[in-house]
């Protein structure tokens, strides 16, 4: 082949392969449809999705973690279960209650009827609703605890809710766009051999405590928390103020026990299974059903159809 056929078959090759290039995209295999072609994130929205902190690291950061702090009067790093050897009833917040307002002694009521009708009250834990606090920290469910300079996790046998209360002298966010959760924004410092949680900003769309006494956007918490027991066992003294729903302070005390030979399991919370639980609303009446079922008389024959 001379240089000029060659020259003129690349040429061609290349030509083909330009216009290959420049064509639009095929389709998607799978979708008939073409390939989207989406931009790049911005570091602007990387910093958004990341949820990036305006000044200040977070607690996990390697700089953050290794300042210079007093060291912790002790560690919360274990697995915890609530003490309920005295009584099960104990996993609740009273009694004593406090002087409840209309809301408050309206559920109490209703609740006293339910439980004497022999029917739940406002589950809506069985209804896959988070529990919130101050109820997730008693449920009857191993909570996993892990202590950083910086921060506390608490994971939850129960349905793995999350709990984290920062200890890096930060302060609460701006209350104009703080997001209201189950378990709060949770801020901690010590004082002496305590540690002193104090924790706002609560979601309160199906969240209740006790036999369904309802919180409002001005409750908030305070948590005084020691170890006893030569580490063994973790006391809790809670302070809870929520001026729309009842009348000065409600105070509670708990205790957890050490499980040294217990980890918290993934848990999911599936509605569909816990409708078969008698312990729910769905549960109940399909329990109830089935007993008026029995109770029925069965049903006469039906007479032969003329011949």
């Amino acid at each position: 082949m001379s240089a000029l056929a060659r020259l003129t078959v690349g040429l061609v090759f290349l030509f083909a392969a330009v216009a290959a290039t420049a064509q639009p995209p095929g389709p998607r295999a799978g979708t008939g449809g073409p390939v989207e072609r989406r931009p790049g994130l911005t570091q602007e929205r990387i910093d958004e999705l990341a949820h990036k902190h305006d000044g200040f690291y977070g607690a996990l950061a390697p700089q953050n973690l290794k300042k210079s702090r007093p060291k912790a009067p002790f560690d919360l790093t274990g697995v915890w279960f609530i003490d309920l050897r005295h009584a099960f009833a104990d996993f609740m917040f009273g009694p004593p209650y406090p002087e409840f307002n209309e809301a408050g002694q309206t559920a109490m009521r209703e609740a006293a009827e339910a439980r004497k009708a022999g029917k739940p009250y406002r589950d809506s834990i069985g209804q896959c609703y988070p529990a919130g606090m101050p109820m997730i920290m008693t449920r009857v469910w191993p909570i996993a605890m892990v202590q950083e300079p910086t921060v506390v996790y608490m994971m939850f046998g129960f349905t793995n809710s999350l709990r984290i209360i920062y200890l890096d002298g930060r302060k609460f966010t701006d209350p104009d766009i703080a997001i209201p959760t189950y378990n709060g924004e949770s801020i901690g410092h010590w004082e002496g051999k305590a540690l002193v949680i104090h924790t706002k900003y609560f979601e309160t769309n199906q969240h209740w405590i006790d036999q369904g006494i309802p919180v409002s956007d001005q409750f908030e918490m305070t948590e005084r928390v020691t170890l006893l027991d030569k580490g063994m066992t973790l006391q809790i003294e809670y302070t809870m103020t929520d001026p729309k729903n009842w009348k000065g302070e409600w105070k509670s005390t708990k205790r957890w026990m050490r499980e040294d030979y217990s980890d918290v399991p993934e848990v999911e919370c599936l509605p569909n299974l816990n409708e078969n639980l008698p312990s729910t609303e769905k549960g109940h009446a399909a329990v109830e059903a089935r007993e008026k079922a029995k109770e029925s008389p069965p049903a006469a024959p039906s007479a032969p159809a003329p011949k």
